[in-house]
């Protein structure tokens, strides 16, 4: 993969052409979405929660919440930058195919666009840490590093998407992915409540979920709760997983663009 990082930097050029159109859209609700969650869940429903509950796992329910709401906003950011998007590139607008008349090759292409969706990642990460840091519930300089954490939680889920998404005829199986993975996900992870409690049974379940372990890596460093082994377990967990999704995304881009 980084022997083709340089070439694939060329077709990151056509995806952040074409963002000139919509950043500033982009950047509004960037801003917006966090500021609304946080008062929403972490304010108004963590009143409630502080007040029976007295806090969450330590800390009161805003804080708790904010670095699980970081993680999430990372995978539904990967999530959406590698459905529509490779479709269209595929399908509508036949992007890959002009970049492939190109010098560049499969492999560059998607290296490309997994690269722009890691910035756009990037972008929204900053967006909302600083938005966390002006709600207070930034406790330790670590903090920064759940921005990178963010990023890696965003790609391993962009990339095995890119897969899937590669492999579809039309868009009906995006549909499927949001109801049945993506928004569980969301609920279940352990963004809005620690996954102790959840059901027995169900407990595995979540603690194998990629959110889970970006979650519990962004909570970590931000409330200043590192635990190395922990820590790197997430880390390597999310390693692992897009890793894998590119290597299954590689060879869906070559059987679809390839002939």
């Amino acid at each position: 993969m980084p022997t083709r990082t340089p070439a694939a930097f060329r077709a990151i050029s056509y995806f952040a052409y074409a963002y000139k159109r919509t950043w500033r859209g982009s950047v509004a609700t960037s801003f917006l979405y966090p500021v609304l969650y946080l008062t929403a869940m972490g304010l108004g429903l963590g009143t409630l929660v502080d007040h029976h509950a007295h806090q969450v796992d330590h800390v009161r329910y805003l804080v708790f919440l904010a670095p699980g709401l970081l993680a999430s906003t990372a995978m539904q950011i990967g999530g959406n930058e590698a459905t529509y998007p490779v479709m269209a590139a595929i399908k509508w607008l036949r992007t890959y195919f002009a970049m492939l008349a190109s010098p560049l090759d499969v492999e560059d292409v998607l290296i490309g666009h997994l690269l722009w969706i890691g910035i756009r990642v990037l972008m929204v990460s900053v967006i909302y840490l600083g938005v966390m840091t002006a709600f207070g519930t930034v406790l330790s300089p670590l903090a920064l590093l759940a921005v990178p954490a963010a990023v890696l939680t965003g790609l391993a889920f962009a990339a095995p998407i890119c897969a899937f998404a590669a492999t579809q005829e039309n868009d009906t199986g995006f549909a499927t992915l949001y109801r049945f993975v993506l928004v569980p996900l969301f609920l279940f992870s352990g963004t809005f409540f620690p996954v102790s409690q959840l059901p027995g049974w169900l407990q595995p379940v979540a603690l194998a979920t990629p959110l889970e372990h970006g979650v519990s890596l962004c909570r970590a460093l931000v409330l200043g709760q590192v635990r190395p082994v922990t820590a790197l377990a997430d880390t390597v967990y999310l390693v692992a997983v897009a890793g894998a999704g590119f290597l299954a995304a590689r060879v869906a881009y070559r059987r679809r663009l390839v002939t």
